[in-house]
This record gives structure tokens, C-alpha cells and sequence, in this order.
């Protein structure tokens, strides 16, 4: 039976007015060998790197439907690391704009990402409170770290002892040992949220931030290492500072030593660092950007020397001052955070801040780049080793607007798209997506607009009542009519085009006629449109929408009191009342054939009625919140529907059913516009994105669901191990390792299946199976391997725990025979490595699989070994072609003579130092 009703599928085309979101960081990125040029920022779903030298986008990473929330650059600039507000995470390469590795792993939104200093692992937080490291190599999930009870807020690398630092909304800030993968140390000194934190001077000091004006540095002792002599300096040190007894139990001492006090107010949003973890920034709830220099040991210890100098000679005046020629004059020659950081100039900018990131050059120019709340991003420039002023390079505001926008309409001609906000009105050309005029608005904010007829006008209604006439070419505001005393909720244009109709909050549907008249600036001799008031029509309630039918012969009007009346358009004798609505009719249309008219409310639901009697045709429950928006397709009975839900949807007016959910905002939806010919449709939301979606040659069926949709439902859940309480696995069950899961038991059936016909045979040809065949195998072993190399590799462990017990005895029967060969020998010891980890117990138990374990062991030892050997073999002659070249250009390394002289300087300093804080306790 063939289809009865073919549909056409809309698919997204664009999302533009958006510079940068202000729920995602910012951060430099490394282009083209170049640095400190080009900016990568969030905007919804897709990523967008500016090139702050030209205004313009550099590139955009595109994603697909979950928005951007947190992104992070690898040291090497090769590649960036995107996390979604779905908490998968997607790794780029951006030479080519394509996927190098999917994590899935946490539940929801990523807070904070970050790379160590290789760029061969990351470790993500997210609102589900739990931090896991990712290996970018392999590919895989190394580690879960579980014990916050809060939203995590930050997650940094100590690359130099191979730990992670995260801090949490729980007041705790955490040290994660990679190996063990346990915390082994809590910092439990804030009373309230940790909102940031960073490390700062090589790793040494970790400043962390909360709701109060302070900032609280932390100093990083590590015992491990540390001589005798050593201690008890720093222990003496410790009690200097804190009074206290000192952790002498634990490897790592972290004691306070003191606190930055910030200029900003409200609580701590953020903070950033350079590379180099020299200069600290940090911004608040306000516009004031906050920057500090950390600076290196030479330059702390010449401060010091100043201070205890002007210390000095302070003391001997007052001694002088009091007769006391025996008073004290000894200061404490121990460094303190005065001496370690100063503070550099405070940048205050136009908007909100919402992100931030620097980087320092080698002549010590500072490069500050920001987002701001209004939709804006900047690179400011100063030197941090003079007192210079800040300097404002480029600023990127033009392409969006700075409030969210309200209102969208096409042209006649599907070319240009207007969109209005309460800071401009902006003319796009929809087929490039940029904006070519901006008008600032003067008045109220703008809430309804349509082209007036040929497109070279357009009409605005604002919240004050006001009625804008747009020049479209010239970019101007031509007149301000003041059509209402309140809110002119709606306007549209006559069927006949020599007119429009506007309704507002004081109860009246005025119509108007256009007319030419004189320039009355008097600047030009050509005639200019404008705006005759005709009629009017009083109402008992405030207007919400209005619609004249497309034969001219009703008017439809939608008023506060949840109903719509119908007049006649001729006379305004009143003809129908729709009720029904429990709540007041938001927006409406009338069919190109004048005989359905189709209401959306704030009540949720869409109700069709029949123009003829005013019957209630269909009440359809469309969306999950208000639905704003409601426009018929031309010459059709289709309609599309935008709610505040963010969906937006499209049904069909006569079978009711709903026909396609489009991918829709993050937040609430506003306006929708539907383009002549239903060719293009466009939205815009609370997310600042005017989306734009086209109708597409696909066909849709009703009733085919998205698999990944259903997969959504039934999986991405992270569940513990059965019988393995104590593994949990980084990653979580998705669709993709179902799918995976479903394709391994699938070859092992068809593998299974073939090897017996090929054991009836008894060496006479056998043809292999079709699906054999396609991935161009012989044997099940290499079907095997095939099938595992096509599975993702962060979906293979997943994938792997869904199989039963006897397939999983199945792959391990097939393993010692693909060792043997030497081929994919890491996947299969991954393979075979996990396996036994999750069944152990009965794997070993069972006789008949013990002699292929016994087998497993011995060839995959002596495949690594190979590989060992290979690795440490190229390595030498790397080495042995590194001395070679030294020895014929007569250049040798002084690494080991530099180290050896930094480190007896570094013993002389710990002895002076053991005697200054000895001298001073006592």
C-alpha cells in the first residue's frame, strides 16, 4: 500500500545574529602557526572561531543539536575539545573540522574541560557532580572520580605529579590521585561555594575564589620528594605562617597563605590564566576585570628585600622617636604573598563580563580576550612589565543583536529576513547570513514587524504604542506614528497590499492606508511613504492577535479573555465568538482558502475551527508551555507552530497530525515567520539565534521515529557493573554501543555458523556469507576483528558489558588465533584484558576456556614484548641520531651541567633559608 499523504522534510540551515553565547567560555586558539589572533567562542550548537584582526569568522566547527557548553584548546593547537550541555564531549581536529572522538560519559551539561600539558588526556566536570579523565590517544575513558556532592566548577592538571585538582558548589576543593583514581586529599577551608579555581606560578600556588571579596591563594608543598632539612624549613615556615600544626602525615601540604582582595562585586564568576601561569584575571558579577602578575622568584625576592629595607628604617625612626635604643629592629626575612604577586591595571568594560582569556607574548604584551553579556566579544592589549594603559583592539558587536530578539519577518522574496530587538532592528540576507542594515530603535521595544508591499519598507510595532515606518534601503526610521496609547502587539498587511492593520493594549484594531507624500525633512523631491489612519475598531478586552482573511471578508481578533471574536471586515458587525481556550489566544492565522482558522494559546494547545460556523474542528495539546507563534504555509493547510518551550513544529491542518519537531531553541521561542511559498521558515529565541530551517526534495514518513531519540530514553545511563561493585566505568550506555553490541553478537552467529558448514564440508569450497563477504572475510576470526575495528572506541568497553556470558566465551576462543598473527595486537589485548576483568570468576572456573587463557597469556605477552622492544629500539637510534648531528655541528646540550649547577643553588638557598625561620621562632 502506498503512501496516502507525502510530506517534504525541513532541515536547519543556518544560525546567525549570535557572536557568542554567554553560557560557554572563551578561548584563544593557535591558527595557521599564528597566536593571539584568533578567538574560539560557543554559539549554540556550533563553535565559532573570530578573527579578531578582521571582525570576521575564521571558522566554525559546526555541531548538531545539543548547544556548546564549555570548549578547551590543545597545547599543540591541533585539536579542540568541545563539551555539550547533553555532556557528551567531541574532540576536532581543526585542520579538517572533523570528529576525532566522541566521550559520553557524563549526564549532564560539561562545566569545565581541560587538557594537560601534552594534550594526550582531558579531564571534564559537569552538573552531574562527578569528574572524569579521558585518554585522547586511546581514545577512551581512564577514570570516574565520585565524591563531590555539588556542581563541579573547575577541574585543573598538576602535570608535574600526575594529579587533578577539582573544586565543587559543595565547598570542597579535591585532589584526585590518577593512579589509585581516589582523592587523597580534601580542602575544606570556604564556607560557601567554590566558583573557580587556578593554578598559578609552575603549578605552586592554587588560587580559588567564592561568594565573597576575596581571593584565597593556597601554596603546594609536595613531601614526597623533599629532604629531611628540607622539611622542618618548610614546616617552620608553615607554623610562621598559620600558627598551626602542619599535615606532616600526607604527601602534599597545602596551607593558606593569604588572600587578594577584589574590587569587583558580588560573588567570583570566573578566573583564567595564561599558558605560562604568570598573570591571574579575575572578573565578577559586574564589569570590572580584575588582573594580577605573579612574579618569578628573582623579582619576589628583590620586593622583599625592598620591604624589609623601608621595614627597617621605619622601626629605627620610630626607636629614635621613643629613646629606645634597644628595641628590636629584626624583620622576619620570609617571602609573603605581597612580595609574590602585584597587582596590574583593572580593565572596566561596556557590558557584563561572562568569559575571559589571556595570553602572554615573549615582550610581555598581554592579550585579554572577553565575552560579554550582550552578545559581544573583545581582545583588549597591555604590558605587564610597563604601567601602560589597557588598549581596546577589536570589538565584535555588528553581527548580532545585544538583547534577545522579539520579532522576525521574510520578505516577499525570501531574500532579506528583519529581526528587531529592544538595542536595533537588523535587515539580513538570508542566503549569507549577514546583516547588512542596523537601525537603532528610539523608542520601546519592538514586539511585531512585517515588509510593507515590495519590500523597500518595513513596519515596526513597539511596546509604547509606536508604529515605525522603515527605510529598508537607506537603513532609517522615515516616521514614528503613534498608532496605540499601549503596546502594539500586532501589525500585517491588508490582502489587498494598500493598507495594514495594527492592534494594541488599549482595546482598538486601527487600520491604515498607505500613502506618498512629501519629504518632510525636505531633503529630497521625491515622494516618501507613509501611514493614513482609516478606521478603527473598539473592543471590550486588550488586543493579543489580529488576522484579516485572505478574501478580505473577516477579521479575526484574539483578546485577553481567552477568546477570539470574528467580524465582518466591510461593516465590524460581529459574526463568531471561538471559546474554548482556558487561557488567552497568543497568536493566530487564518488558511489561504479562508475556511480554517487556527489558534495557539497560552493554555498549550492549538485548536483549528471551521470559519463557516465557528466549529471547534480539532484541539490539539501541541506544546509543553505557551505557544507564541502560529503562520499557515502558503497555499496550504500546514501550519508551524513555536512555543516557549523552544520546539518548533509543524502539523497538518486536516489530518491534525504533526508532521516534523524541528530542532529548536535552548530557551524560549518568541517569534516565527513563515517565507512565501513555505520555502523557508525562521525563529527567534530567548538563546539571541535567529534559526532558519528549509524545505528540503526528502520525503517524510509519519510515525518514523529518530533512533537516537528512542536511544535517548532507553540508554545513556551510567549503571555499575553486575557483580563488580567496584568498577564503574568512565563511560555510559548509549545507542551506539547497543548498536555496537547487536553487530558483535551478529558476526558471531554468522561466524559461528559458517565455521560449521565449513567443518560438514570437509575441505570442499564453501561460499562465505553475504555479510562476510561485504567486509571481505574468510575466516570468523578475521569477521571478528573486522567488526571490532568499525566500533568507536569510547563505545567498545560499553558495548562489550552488553554482551551474554556464552558470546563473550565465544570471543575469547577466537582470541589466541588473531594474536598469533600479530595484527591490531592493542585491540586485542584491550579486548581480551577486559573480558577477564568483568568474568573473571567463571572464566577461570571453566576448564574448557582455562587452556585458551593459558594461550591468551603467553601470545599477548609476546606481542607487547615485540612491541616494547620496537618502541625502545627507535628510540635509541632517535637518541643516537640526536648525539650524531651534535657531534657534527660541535654543539653539545649543557642540560645535565645546568641542571646540576640550578640544583646546588638550590641547596645553598635551603640552608639559608633553614637558618632565617630557626632564628626567628625562637
Amino acid at each position: 500500500m502506498g503512501l496516502t499523504k507525502q510530506y517534504l522534510r525541513y532541515a536547519p540551515s543556518g544560525i546567525f545574529n549570535v557572536v557568542a553565547s554567554s553560557d560557554c567560555n572563551i578561548s584563544h586558539v593557535t591558527l595557521n602557526g599564528i597566536s593571539g589572533r584568533y578567538i574560539a567562542v560557543g554559539a549554540c550548537e556550533h563553535v565559532i572561531i573570530w578573527d579578531m584582526r578582521l571582525g570576521e569568522k575564521a571558522q566554525v566547527i559546526t555541531g548538531e543539536k545539543a548547544a556548546v557548553s564549555q570548549i578547551a584548546c590543545s597545547p599543540t593547537g591541533n585539536h579542540m575539545a568541545v563539551g555539550y550541555v547533553d555532556g557528551n564531549i567531541n574532540v576536532y581536529d581543526l585542520h579538517s573540522n572533523e570528529v576525532i572522538c566522541v566521550f559520553a560519559g557524563h549526564k549532564s551539561a560539561i562545566t569545565c574541560l581541560q587538557y594537560d600539558e601534552q594534550g594526550h588526556r582531558i579531564v571534564s566536570g559537569s552538573k552531574d557532580t562527578e569528574v572524569i579523565l579521558w585518554d585522547v590517544v586511546s581514545e577512551t575513558g581512564i577514570a570516574r572520580f565520585s565524591g563531590h556532592k555539588g556542581i563541579i566548577t573547575s577541574v585543573l592538571f598538576i602535570n608535574g605529579k600526575n594529579c587533578v585538582v577539582s573544586s565543587s558548589k559543595d565547598t570542597f576543593v579535591k585532589f584526585w590521585d590518577i593512579e589509585t583514581k581516589h582523592c587523597f586529599k580534601t580542602l575544606g577551608g570556604h564556607q560557601t561555594e567554590v566558583w573557580s579555581s587556578i593554578l598559578l606560578k609552575e603549578e605552586r600556588y592554587l588560587v580559588t575564589g567564592s561568594t565573597d571579596q576575596e581571593l584565597r591563594v593556597w601554596k603546594l608543598v609536595w613531601t614526597d620528594k623533599i629532604k629531611d632539612e628540607d622539611k622542618i624549613t618548610q614546616q617552620l615556615e608553615i607554623v610562621k605562617l598559620e600558627d598551626g600544626d602542619s599535615e606532616e602525615s600526607s604527601v602534599l601540604q597545602c596551607h593558606q597563605v593569604g588572600t587578594l582582595v577584589r574590587g569587583g562585586k558580588g560573588r567570583v564568576v570566573g578566573m583564567a590564566t595564561d599558558p605560562g601561569q604568570k598573570v591571574l584575571a579575575c572578573y565578577g558579577t559586574d564589569s570590572l576585570l580584575e588582573l594580577f602578575a605573579f612574579c618569578s622568584d628573582e623579582d619576589a625576592k628583590l620586593r622583599m628585600n625592598k620591604r624589609i629595607k623601608k621595614q627597617r628604617k621605619r622601626l629605627a625612626k620610630l626607636a629614635e622617636e621613643s629613646d629606645n635604643a634597644n628595641e628590636n629592629l629584626d624583620v622576619s626575612e620570609i617571602l609573603t604573598l605581597s612580595d609574590e604577586v602585584r597587582r596590574l591595571t583593572s580593565m572596566k568594560l561596556s557590558g557584563k563580563m561572562k568569559s575571559t582569556t589571556l595570553l602572554l607574548g615573549m615582550s610581555g604584551e598581554l592579550r585579554v580576550g572577553v565575552s560579554l553579556a550582550s552578545n559581544t566579544v573583545e581582545m583588549h592589549s597591555l604590558n605587564i612589565s610597563e604601567s601602560s594603559e589597557v588598549k581596546c583592539l577589536k570589538q565584535i558587536t555588528i553581527p548580532g543583536h545585544q538583547k534577545e530578539p522579539r520579532c522576525v519577518t521574510f520578505s516577499s522574496d525570501n531574500l532579506a529576513i528583519l529581526s528587531a530587538s529592544v538595542d536595533s532592528i537588523k535587515i539580513w540576507n538570508r542566503n549569507s547570513q549577514s546583516c547588512l542594515r542596523t537601525i537603532p530603535v528610539p523608542c520601546g521595544r519592538p514586539v511585531s514587524a512585517c515588509f510593507a508591499p515590495g519590500d523597500r519598507h518595513a513596519l515596526v510595532g513597539c511596546v509604547d504604542g509606536q508604529l515605525l515606518l522603515i527605510d529598508v534601503a537607506a537603513g532609517t526610521i522615515l516616521e514614528s506614528v503613534p498608532a496605540h496609547t499601549t503596546n502594539c502587539a500586532v501589525v500585517g498587511l491588508t490582502p489587498d497590499l494598500r493598507g495594514c492593520y495594527s492592534g494594541g493594549g488599549d482595546k482598538t484594531v486601527k487600520l491604515w492606508q498607505f500613502e506618498l507624500i512629501d519629504d518632510p525633512t525636505g531633503e529630497s523631491k521625491a515622494k516618501v511613504l507613509s501611514l493614513l489612519h482609516t478606521r478603527t475598531l473598539e473592543l471590550e478586552e486588550t488586543v493579543t492577535a489580529v488576522k484579516i482573511s485572505p478574501n478580505s471578508k473577516f477579521i479575526a481578533v484574539a483578546l485577553l479573555d481567552s477568546t477570539v471574536k470574528i467580524f465582518f471586515l466591510d461593516t465590524f458587525k460581529f459574526y463568531l465568538s471561538l471559546y474554548g481556550h482556558k487561557l488567552p489566544v497568543l497568536s493566530l492565522d487564518i488558511s489561504y482558502d479562508s475556511n480554517l482558522i487556527a489558534t495557539g494559546s497560552a493554555d498549550r494547545n492549538v485548536k483549528i475551527w471551521g470559519m463557516d460556523f465557528g466549529d471547534c474542528h480539532k484541539s490539539i495539546f501541541a506544546h509543553n508551555d505557551s505557544v507564541t507563534a502560529l503562520q499557515f504555509v502558503p497555499s496550504t493547510h500546514y501550519f508551524f507552530t513555536a512555543s516557549k518551550d523552544g520546539k518548533v513544529k509543524q502539523w497538518d491542518g486536516d489530518s491534525y497530525d504533526n508532521i516534523i519537531i524541528l530542532n529548536g531553541h535552548a530557551g524560549e521561542c518568541y517569534g516565527l515567520s513563515v517565507g512565501a511559498g513555505g520555502l523557508h521558515v525562521a525563529s527567534c529565541g530567548s538563546d539571541r539565534a535567529l534559526r532558519l530551517y528549509s524545505r528540503t526534495d526528502e520525503p517524510l514518513v509519519l510515525g518514523d521515529q529518530d533512533e537516537e531519540e528512542e536511544g535517548l530514553a532507553t540508554g545513556d545511563q551510567h549503571a555499575p557493573v553486575p557483580g563488580l561493585p567496584g568498577l564503574t566505568m568512565p563511560t555510559k550506555k548509549t545507542i551506539g554501543a547497543e548498536k555496537a553490541a547487536d553487530s558483535i553478537l551478529e558476526c558471531l552467529s554468522v561466524g559461528a555458523e559458517y565455521a560449521s558448514q565449513v567443518a560438514e564440508a570437509k575441505g570442499a569450497p564453501v561460499q562465505p556469507p553475504v555479510l562476510m563477504a561485504a567486509y571481505n572475510c574468510s575466516t570468523a576470526e578475521d569477521f571478528l576483528l573486522a567488526t571490532v575495528r568499525k566500533i568507536r572506541s569510547s563505545d567498545l568497553e560499553e558495548s562489550l558489558l552488553l554482551l551474554p556470558f556464552n558470546s563473550a566465551c565465544e570471543i575469547v576462543k577466537l582470541l589466541p588465533t588473531l594474536l598469533e598473527r600479530g595484527d591490531s595486537t592493542e585491540l586485542l589485548c584491550r579486548l581480551a584484558f577486559f573480558l577477564v576483568r568483568v568474568h573473571h570468576a567463571p572464566l577461570v572456573a571453566n576448564r574448557h576456556l582455562l587452556k585458551y587463557l593459558i594461550q591468551i597469556q603467553a601470545k599477548a605477552n609476546m606481542r607487547l614484548t615485540e612491541l616494547r622492544d620496537m618502541v625502545g629500539y627507535n628510540l635509541h637510534a632517535i637518541q643516537w641520531l640526536q648525539r650524531d648531528v651534535e657531534a657534527n655541528e660541535n654543539e653539545q646540550l649543557f642540560r645535565e651541567a645546568t641542571n646540576e649547577r640550578r640544583a646546588n643553588e638550590k641547596r645553598t638557598r635551603r640552608k639559608r633559608a633553614l637558618k632565617r625561620p630557626i632564628v626567628t621562632v625562637t
